[in-house]
């Protein structure tokens, strides 16, 4: 367990420390706002782009992207139930269907190349190039059809993963390593600084993210699918790798992957496309407090399975 929580504590230590300059108010929430726009658009991608342009393409293991997003797919079709679940309207369905499909890419990042190194970054980058786009579309879709209210321009799904920089970055990446383009010197240390920035901006930012208060409101239909997404969404992979023959470290970082908790950003898409914000911000508070039981968790998993 050691090696783990080695990679866990600093992960949870920034977490914690944008969480304090949040509450304490030594940056401005224009500030974090600012992190959040800096890191999507031009950290996260070039730490991405970085990784996948160095990945083999050839060798790389498609029964762990095939298990990721089977499992998404799977876990956003569960969500369907909460049609089912009293008071849930159609907003609250799509809020709980996003918050299943989606995951925490910065955690993953971040545990896979602290505990695995470049190979563990290069896997997770292949799975953020499969599952990115997935949870984009699903989540678009089923904002939008579970509305009361829908914006008055009704978006585009296709178009919106156009412009999306990850996946953008994505593609790139994927390119240039599928067409053994070797990346300049100059550009490629030029991607390496703007990727040192991208985990450590971006966690504090998560922290920063973290709305205390609403683990005070959240009731038992939050920690109920909560719990769905924390363990449906692993237990899935793991079903599902296991019957198509996945193993080894990609099947160790799938579970990793699954196991964080859903993306902070979920909160910004739930409120321009007509999902229920104050779920929103509910799932991301108690499911980010979960995932520092529930990752260690899968971790003894991951070793009892012997994957690594």
């Amino acid at each position: 367990m050691t090696p783990f929580l080695t990679a866990l504590l600093p992960v949870i230590l920034i977490v914690a420390l944008g969480q304090l300059l949040s509450v304490r108010k030594w940056l401005a929430p224009e500030a974090f706002r600012a992190m959040d726009r800096l890191g999507y658009l031009v950290l996260l991608p070039a730490l991405i782009v970085r990784a996948l342009a160095g990945a083999e393409f050839e060798t790389a293991p498609w029964a762990m992207i095939l298990a990721l997003v089977a499992a998404q797919v799977l876990l956003g079709g569960l969500g369907l139930l909460a049609r089912g679940w009293p008071g849930m309207n159609g907003p609250a369905v799509g809020t709980v269907i996003q918050s299943n499909v989606r995951w925490n890419t910065i955690i993953a990042l971040s545990l896979g190349a602290i505990l695995f190194g470049n190979e563990g970054l290069a896997l997770v980058s292949l799975a953020a190039a499969a599952m990115i786009p997935a949870a984009n579309v699903i989540s678009v879709y089923a904002l939008v059809s579970n509305a009361e209210r829908p914006p008055g321009t009704k978006p585009k799904p296709l178009l919106a993963l156009t412009r999306n920089p990850l996946v953008i970055a994505c593609v790139i990446g994927i390119a240039l390593a599928a067409l053994h383009i070797e990346v300049p010197v100059v550009i490629d240390e030029t991607l390496r600084l703007l990727a040192n920035a991208a985990i450590a901006v971006g966690l504090l930012s998560a922290g920063a993210g973290v709305d205390l208060k609403a683990l005070t409101r959240a009731g038992v239909r939050t920690l109920s699918w909560s719990l769905v997404r924390l363990i449906g969404l692993p237990a899935l992979v793991l079903g599902i790798g296991l019957m198509i023959g996945l193993s080894g470290l990609p099947l160790a970082i799938a579970l990793i992957c699954a196991a964080t908790p859903t993306a902070p950003n979920s909160y910004v898409l739930a409120r321009e496309l007509g999902g229920d914000t104050t779920l929103a911000a509910n799932l991301i508070a108690v499911q980010t407090v979960l995932a520092a039981v529930s990752l260690p968790l899968t971790w003894g998993l991951i070793l009892w399975l012997g994957a690594i």
